[in-house]
Parts: structure tokens; C-alpha cells; sequence
């Protein structure tokens, strides 16, 4: 077996064999230390290169009625749209992911503690796997 490793690397490094491996990228590779992991160098797009993508969304979700509604339209649209709150899996305790928004993100500086209290209590009581509208 190891013989047949060495041919195929020396066939390889002649030309002679391609081996396609999912995912490699083939390219030139930059130089670096001895040890390091060695990223393809960048490669310059060509004449009349393009991206493409899907079409993004562009309205912003309904948010499912209730007290607390108006509070997070209000305070969450000012850093993400509420559509983010219609588009990820209903979650089962939101409390982790207000803490994060509130400690992390910085939210706190201008959600006053009332309110986002209102705010979990209105994604609790519509945006978990057993309240969740469809």
C-alpha cells in the first residue's frame, strides 16, 4: 500500500495524475514557516465575473399579535429586523438568547428592564415550538 501512496505522489507531482478531492482548491499555494496551514492565494476575477445569489427577502415578517408586539417592533427593529424572529426554529426558552442580546449586543443601554421583560414574555408566549403559528 505504501508503494502504491509513493507512485501516485510521483505521479502526481509529474503531471501525470489529478487527483480531484472534494473541496481542495486548486490554485498556487503562498509561501510560509515551516507549520503553518497554507491558504490558496487569492485569485483575480476575470472580465465580466459575477456573483450570484438568491433573491433576498425584501419585507419585513408579520409578527403575530399580542402585548409585547409593539415593544419589539419597536426595540428589536433597531438593531435587526423582526423578520429574524420569524425565520430561525421556534425556540423552546428564550430568556438565552435576551441575555445575549441584552448583555452581548448591549441592548441594555436603551431596552429598559420593563420592557424586555414584556418582550420575553411576548416571544414566550408566541414564538416557541408549542405556540409557534404556521
Amino acid at each position: 500500500m505504501k508503494r502504491i501512496l509513493i507512485l501516485v505522489a510521483l505521479l502526481m507531482a509529474v503531471g501525470l495524475v489529478v487527483a480531484e478531492v472534494p473541496g481542495a482548491v486548486i490554485g498556487q499555494w503562498t509561501q510560509g514557516p515551516l507549520g503553518t496551514i497554507l491558504q490558496p492565494a487569492p485569485v483575480a476575477a476575470g472580465e465580466g465575473s459575477t456573483i450570484k445569489i438568491g433573491a433576498l427577502p425584501m419585507y419585513t415578517a408579520e409578527l403575530a399579535d399580542g402585548e409585547g408586539k409593539e415593544l419589539v417592533m419597536g426595540y428589536c427593529s433597531i438593531c435587526h429586523s423582526v423578520t429574524y424572529i420569524t425565520m430561525q426554529p421556534p425556540l423552546a426558552n428564550w430568556k438565552p438568547t435576551m441575555d445575549k442580546m441584552m448583555k452581548t449586543f448591549g441592548a441594555e443601554k436603551f431596552i429598559p428592564p420593563d420592557a424586555a421583560e414584556k418582550i420575553l414574555a411576548y416571544l414566550q408566549a408566541h414564538y416557541t415550538p408549542q405556540t409557534r403559528k404556521q
